[in-house]
């Protein structure tokens, strides 16, 4: 809980930029060797220009008729985490010094130098407030001159930035700073009442930008009450939050609306809030999904749910004889493994038989083989070799049934499931499902 209260004190974005030309170095040189650079829109990125990284320098030409606005230089894949956001004005070069370690620093360019010198300033006098609260002090002429501190940085930058692109970041991020002490609960209310007085949700220039976008999902995820919480009345809190939210977006498109809770969906995810991500599921992705770039999002996310850990595995059915078999019928075991493979796949025909093998001495484990296939010629026969698994055929391979269901990509793809047929694991090859099943 201590932690979450004090993100929300501390929220604040490290946010570059960018123009005719982007140049500058990568620490260590050995470690990157291509840039590409975009431009952000409100719901999404454009393409603009890339260049090598030559002993780690590089040059980055940008087209003259490029807008103006925030872009995004990617050095490293996942390009979703790899990146330096900067802003362009169509007026400066750029230079900046990136090191693996340190970061990123500017060496020319007003817009960028201005901004990242802002927030490495506001940051401070916060990390200030941060420190007095947790350290529970109650000196109120000290806490009162960080009030100050903070007033007059803020109106400095604001004045100097004046004409400047990074002037609309520096207003829409003008801190809460009241007029008195009080006390870190008061302080925390007030805040969370305050914090969407400056920023201009309606804003073309945020809305093409990182900086927004974090600001708006910072709130969901760290505006909560101070008390102690069970991790189920925190997710709820979020939710609350995200409503708010949804009430100061009123006025925007459905497609940046889609793009900001789409973010708040993926950092849910990655936080394993999965009450908080459903809601934001149900409640505004689905809904507001029209195009079908966003319905192609919204099926991955219906898979996301179907299959990430902890969620009951879908019902597989197949017959034994005269008999009909389901997955959620059997019982004895403490750990079920299925298995998606096909009788002409090369690696299932090796990996397969290994495991059959080790597997006869676990008792305590059922595995359900389903056979993604064409025809089942091929199949009655190799199946017959794994006289230990239960099987399943699925016809019509990666279009069949199973394999949708699953989104099986490739085969062998492993599952393994707890005794009540939760996924508790996704090995990827056989020796990962001992690991996994001996490690239990």
């Amino acid at each position: 809980m201590r932690n979450t209260f004090f993100a929300f004190l501390f929220l604040t974005t490290f946010f570059a930029s960018a123009q005719h030309t982007i140049s500058g170095t990568f620490t260590p040189a050995k470690d990157y060797t291509w840039l590409l650079a975009y431009r952000l829109t409100p719901i999404g990125e454009a393409y603009v220009a890339d260049t090598a990284i030559d002993k780690g320098k590089f040059t980055l030409k940008i087209p003259e008729n490029s807008r103006t606005g925030t872009y995004r230089l990617v050095y490293a894949v996942p390009k979703e985490e790899f990146f330096i956001d900067i802003i362009y004005n169509g007026k400066e070069d750029v230079q900046l010094d990136f090191n693996a370690d340190q970061g990123v620093r500017f060496t020319e360019s007003k817009e960028n130098i201005l901004f990242a010198s802002y927030f490495n300033e506001i940051n401070k006098i916060e990390l200030q407030i941060v420190n007095f609260y947790s350290q529970e002090k109650t000196d109120v002429p000290e806490f009162e001159a960080i009030l100050k501190k903070m007033a007059a940085t803020q109106q400095l930058f604001e004045s100097r930035t004046e004409g400047l692109l990074c002037n609309h970041f520096i207003k829409a991020n003008r801190p809460y700073i009241p007029e008195r002490y009080v006390s870190v609960f008061e302080y925390v209310r007030l805040k969370k009442d305050y914090y969407f007085k400056h920023l201009d949700i309606n804003s073309s220039i945020l809305q093409a930008s990182g900086f927004l976008t974090e600001k708006l999902t910072n709130y969901v995820f760290t505006a909560v009450p101070l008390e102690e919480m069970t991790p189920t009345q925190m997710e709820k809190a979020m939710e609350d939050n995200a409503r708010t939210l949804d009430e100061h977006l009123s006025e925007v498109s459905n497609s940046y609306k889609f793009h900001v809770f789409h973010s708040l969906w993926n950092q849910a995810t990655a936080n394993n809030l999965n009450l908080l991500s459903d809601y934001i599921y149900s409640s505004y992705l689905k809904p507001f999904a029209s195009t079908t770039e966003q319905q192609q999002v919204v099926t991955e996310i219906d898979v996301n749910k179907r299959l990430r850990i902890g969620a009951i595995a879908p019902e597989i059915t197949w017959k034994e004889g005269n008999f009909d078999k389901k997955l959620s019928d059997l019982s004895g075991a403490e750990n079920y493994v299925l298995i998606f493979w096909s009788s002409t796949c090369s690696h299932c025909l090796k990996e397969l038989p290994q495991l059959h093998k080790a597997l006869s001495r676990e008792p305590n484990v059922k595995v359900v083989a389903v056979g993604l296939e064409d025809d089942d010629s091929t199949w009655k026969t190799e199946s017959a070799k794994l006289g230990n698994f239960e099987h399943a055929i699925s016809l019509g391979k990666w279009e069949s049934e199973y394999a949708k269901t699953y989104a099986i990509g490739h085969t062998p793809t492993y599952f393994i499931l707890d005794n009540a047929k939760k996924i508790v694991a996704k090995p990827e090859s056989d020796r990962d499902v001992i690991s996994f099943l001996e490690g239990n």
